[in-house]
């Protein structure tokens, strides 16, 4: 138990989970292969009388995509990245997305405040833009200001060491994590969904996704060792069949070899 909870902790972040609302359209981003109730409600924002469910019905919320990365930091700053992407498209969209289209206001007149929840729920071409855009951004690696501002850092930490002061570790600057795309994976339940984005960087791989009834597939690794663990158990199965086969005959051989010696005693008479 205690080992596979410290290796939940170590992997925590090698794995993106997007989850499609069929209904509606949101998305939602997990970093575990379930969806928590709380941290996913979190993410819809309230656009109106019924936007924000209750809870989370599992019928309706499909996984669209898993992303895997080969270093859990690489996967944090994309989830990061991911929600702040999110947020500028329900907070800072152009009136023009809605703003009525037909009609004799069209252009002048906003959409009904249903129909406007409506259109700003949609966000399923956003979020696997802002995929492809994150994993861009991910492949340029750090700007120049970037860099400068973790020097001016660790030159403020050695100061403060070197005047004897304590540094907290709120204060410490975290160390760049890993860029690039190089060993990433995008596996789609559908790979028409991957032409919602323009441009997607070379290296990223692109594969299928399967689904477990409402949750999606385990990752790569861990499928692999479940299927090795099916054979192994109906190997297992098996071997108890025979068994029990064994017992069936040795349990009723006498009988049967009394009823032949019955039959053949019969036809000696006879």
């Amino acid at each position: 138990m205690a080992q596979s909870a410290a290796k939940q902790v170590a992997e925590h972040g090698t794995q993106i989970y997007f989850y499609n609302n069929i209904r509606t359209n949101q998305v939602v981003y997990s970093l575990t292969r379930t969806l928590n109730n709380n941290t996913s409600l979190a993410q819809i924002p309230f656009l109106g009388k019924k936007t924000v469910p209750a809870r989370l019905r599992k019928d309706l919320w499909h996984p669209l995509c898993l992303i895997e990365f080969p270093h859990p930091s690489q996967g944090l700053v994309a989830y990061r990245r991911l929600r702040e992407f999110r947020r500028l498209h329900e907070t800072s969209y152009p009136l023009s997305l809605v703003t009525r289209t037909d009609g004799p206001h069209a252009g002048k007149q906003l959409l009904p405040k249903k129909e406007r929840g409506k259109v700003l729920m949609d966000q399923k071409a956003n979020s696997i833009a802002d995929l492809a855009a994150v994993l861009a951004l991910q492949k340029e690696g750090w700007t120049e200001e970037h860099v400068r501002t973790r020097q001016r850092q660790m030159a403020r930490v050695e100061m403060q060491k070197a005047r004897g002061k304590k540094t907290w570790s709120k204060k410490r600057p975290q160390g760049p994590p890993d860029m690039g795309v190089e060993g990433v994976r995008v596996r789609w339940t559908n790979l028409l969904d991957a032409e919602f984005a323009e441009n997607w960087p070379e290296e990223v791989v692109h594969d299928g996704l399967t689904r477990h009834r409402y949750t999606a597939a385990l990752p790569i690794v861990e499928e692999e060792d479940r299927i090795i663990d099916e054979k192994e158990k109906e190997k297992e199965r098996e071997n108890e069949r025979e068994k029990e086969k064994e017992k069936v005959v040795e349990k009723f051989l006498p009988v049967a070899m009394l009823e032949e010696g019955r039959r053949a005693a019969l036809q000696a008479r006879a």
